[in-house]
């Protein structure tokens, strides 16, 4: 066997969502900042091959993340990690920070303390705290301070072809989120209902970005709409559905889709500072997600979410390539990868 090129992985779910971490075998991803990696990940030649060699088939898969833990660029954080997607690398991610933890600290690279770890983890959209409750070896749950969430804007009327007029809210929680209500639709965030939701979320996402462009006011290497995420009710209450490229829901309620959407009740007065929401996702996951507080991000109001969830490892691989692979960067299929597949 012949590779010119071997990744070591570990396979983390969050809550149902699959964060694979890259633990070893990464080629250098340069920059001085977190920001600058997230942008060489995105612009780059090299890096853009990178992200498509791990998130394509065979390698890869739709319904994945991978997420690059690299050595910490900010004074006292424990690692870095940048989470790759079919579309592009994001600066940040709930449920796989949320992974990323527990690896960290269930295969030994943090030492654990009972009954709580704390490890800093640095991210383009800054450093988030992810506080760990350990027991009997295990990682039991994590509670991030996640990233200062806004609204950008509010009761924003979207026409959409085929479906009509729309409106959403666009909001910051460590990436920009569409926000929209199913109910209008006839949707519920239901298992049944994931095909449904994925396609129509993707065309209101498609025509939201072709009309706007939100730029981080303090972190401009954050810009555009990364993820639409439906925001609807359930009997048991609040869920949540984010769909992402190239059309699939995310399993789990999502970290920062339910950081943005905190930032949105808290706008519209329907939270107030120490009060939780247990968000649930379409299959039943479930993460608690408090309002610590309010502040302000260049000017405008914001508030600080913490969202607690936990992460199980279930695999340990090792992904080559062949020097005579006839798909080097991957493959894709629009079966699966619809806007996304290879021209």
């Amino acid at each position: 066997m012949r590779w010119e090129r071997c990744l070591m992985c570990v396979g983390v779910h969050a809550e149902g969502e699959i964060g694979r971490i890259v633990l070893g075998g990464l080629p250098a991803v340069p920059g001085g900042t977190m920001e600058e990696r997230l942008l060489w990940l995105n612009e780059n030649e090299e890096g853009r091959r990178l992200r498509r060699f791990l998130t394509s088939e065979p390698r890869g898969w739709p319904a994945m993340s991978t997420n690059l833990l690299l050595p910490p660029l900010a004074p006292g954080a424990d690692a870095a990690f940048v989470v790759l997607q079919p579309d592009q690398a994001h600066a940040m991610s709930g449920s796989n920070a949320i992974c990323t933890a527990t690896a960290l600290l269930e295969l030994g690279m943090v030492p654990m303390r009972e009954p709580e770890t704390t490890i800093v983890l640095d991210t383009a959209a800054g450093l988030v705290r992810a506080r760990v409750r350990c027991a009997e070896g295990r990682a039991r749950e994590v509670t991030l301070d996640m990233p200062a969430s806004f609204v950008e804007a509010r009761g924003i009327e979207l026409d959409v072809e085929g479906l009509g007029r729309i409106e959403l809210a666009i909001a910051f929680g460590g990436v920009f989120y569409a926000l929209v209500d199913p109910a209008p639709l006839g949707l519920a965030i239901e298992p049944e209902a994931a095909g449904a939701l994925c396609s129509l979320g993707v065309r209101i996402l498609e025509a939201a970005r072709a009309r706007f462009t939100p730029v981080h006011p303090e972190r401009p290497t954050i810009r555009g709409l990364a993820y639409l995420m439906w925001c609807g009710e359930g009997a048991e209450g609040p869920r949540n559905a984010t769909v992402l490229m190239p059309g699939r829901l995310d399993r789990s309620p999502c970290g920062t889709g339910s950081s943005a959407r905190l930032a949105l009740e808290f706008g519209l007065g329907r939270i107030r500072p120490g009060e939780t929401r247990v968000f649930r996702s379409a299959i039943g996951t479930r993460f608690a997600a408090e309002l610590v507080g309010t502040t302000e991000v260049a000017g405008r109001p914001a508030v600080l979410p913490r969202i607690s969830g936990r992460a199980w490892l279930y695999s340990f691989e090792q992904l080559g390539l062949d020097p005579e692979d006839p798909f080097p960067r991957g493959l894709r299929l629009s079966d699966l990868w619809s806007g996304l597949a290879e021209p």
